[in-house]
């Protein structure tokens, strides 16, 4: 079967998506994976083919406006900031998504559409072609439940009703774009108005769109409220350790003496790498410990070389994780789920959304320290993090524990599964 696998967004947002689409062509299913430029060669190496999409959006997320609006994600009042500074911007770029997405889906003629929610189109191209869809996401975003809030919006001790309120506001931010996606639906495919075009939950016959979320049950239990239709699936883990030849320098760094702590924020710096960068000189300094700091997605900035610090412009997390003691990061799900299953314990400092879910989860989990949001970030403060998840016996067992557990689970596997079962014939 043909599967086109359509997501938007940085690494994070693409890098799930690849492994599930190896996963599916393993499998013996024709995969076309869809995204924007700046990854083709990723998509590419990886054997899949590439449908291209515009690279706008992450131009848009890497310029100082988009930087200073995302540092302001926090709450509902910064959300809502977020969303008006950026909706602007974001109307071009969307209707180019939209349009990309389509031209992709008619040369790879699909026989089931997997995408990302922020693909708006996915669902809508699904429709006009006639195939299954399914929505997959490395996040719970799309699915309301009473057991948390929405990402993104805080926690509040008011009870289930609240956590299944917010998930309303997504719809109502979604509503921006109802009648771009419909003008969308009218012009260039050919189907009719539809109520909430944007925010999609349900196919032309009513039932609900199948939800897959790349998230293990060890991290984030079920909630008991979710409906049939939405499956954690596990982590969709893109394994490279056997593919990568490590500089000499950086094994010989490791092996010179007790294994070191990792620092790597990803692309999240807000405006000003540098001053995270000497933070994170200063708190390694005051814990004592020996660093790899990851400057190759531009969230730190490289300094001069030392006996205690090494800077690393990539590498393989399966491979990387394992040789430290812990691991300091901004909260993405992937590079959380990375450390989880290593069994490093984690200090997270997030700096937006779903980032501030993974903290607390991992500090409620016993694994890992509790988070520093990247606003109260000091020398100190993560200094004194360090040292608690280094030396503290009872978090290091936890986090082996459950890397165990996940080093058990085979995510991709488990959605590719789910997936086959909607391209099986009825009956």
């Amino acid at each position: 079967m043909r599967i086109l696998v359509i997501t938007v967004g940085s690494r994070g947002d693409v890098q799930p998506y690849v492994a599930l689409g190896k996963g599916l062509q393993s499998a013996g299913h024709d995969v076309t994976l869809a995204t924007c430029a700046r990854f083709r060669s990723f998509v590419t190496d990886q054997g899949l083919a590439y449908g291209q999409l515009s690279d706008d959006i992450l131009q848009l997320l890497d310029s100082a406006a988009g930087r200073a609006a995302m540092e302001d994600t926090t709450g509902v009042l910064g959300a809502v900031r977020t969303n008006i500074r950026l909706a602007r911007q974001a109307n071009p770029i969307n209707r180019r998504l939209l349009a990309d997405a389509w031209a992709t889906a008619r040369q790879a003629k699909p026989d089931l559409v997997v995408y990302h929610p922020k693909v708006l189109a996915g669902p809508h191209i699904a429709e006009k072609l006639g195939v299954p869809v399914v929505l997959a996401l490395p996040v719970p975003v799309s699915v309301p439940t009473g057991d948390f809030p929405l990402v993104g919006l805080p926690e509040l001790p008011l009870g289930r009703w609240y956590n299944r309120l917010t998930y309303r506001l997504a719809g109502a931010g979604y509503r921006m774009y109802d009648g771009m996606v419909n003008t969308f639906r009218r012009d260039t495919l050919g189907l009719a108005k539809t109520s909430g075009a944007a925010l999609t939950t349900r196919l032309p016959d009513g039932r609900p769109i199948p939800v897959l979320h790349g998230i293990s049950e060890h991290v984030l239990p079920r909630p008991a409220d979710w409906p049939g239709h939405a499956h954690l699936t596990g982590y969709w883990f893109l394994d490279d350790a056997a593919r990568w030849q490590p500089p000499a320098g950086l094994v010989d760094f490791i092996e010179a003496g007790d294994p070191p702590v990792y620092v790597g924020f990803g692309s999240m710096a807000g405006r000003d790498p540098h001053r995270l960068t000497r933070l994170v000189g200063e708190a390694l300094r005051r814990a004592g410990v020996r660093g790899i700091v990851a400057t190759g997605w531009g969230g730190l900035a490289e300094t001069e070389p030392s006996d205690t610090i090494w800077h690393l412009t990539q590498a393989p997390h399966d491979w990387l994780f394992p040789r430290m003691s812990a691991v300091v990061h901004h909260g993405g799900a992937g590079t959380t789920a990375a450390a989880l299953r290593a069994g490093k314990p984690s200090v997270i400092c997030p700096f937006l959304l779903d980032q501030f879910v993974w903290g607390r989860q991992v500090f409620a989990l016993g694994v890992g320290s509790a988070p520093i949001p990247q606003r109260k970030l000091t020398p100190q403060r993560l200094a004194t993090a360090i040292r608690t998840v280094t030396t503290n016996a009872d978090i290091r067992a936890a986090a082996l524990k459950l890397g165990r557990s996940l080093a058990a689970e085979d995510g991709v596997a488990n959605a590719v599964a789910r997936i086959d079962t909607l391209l099986r014939p009825a009956g």
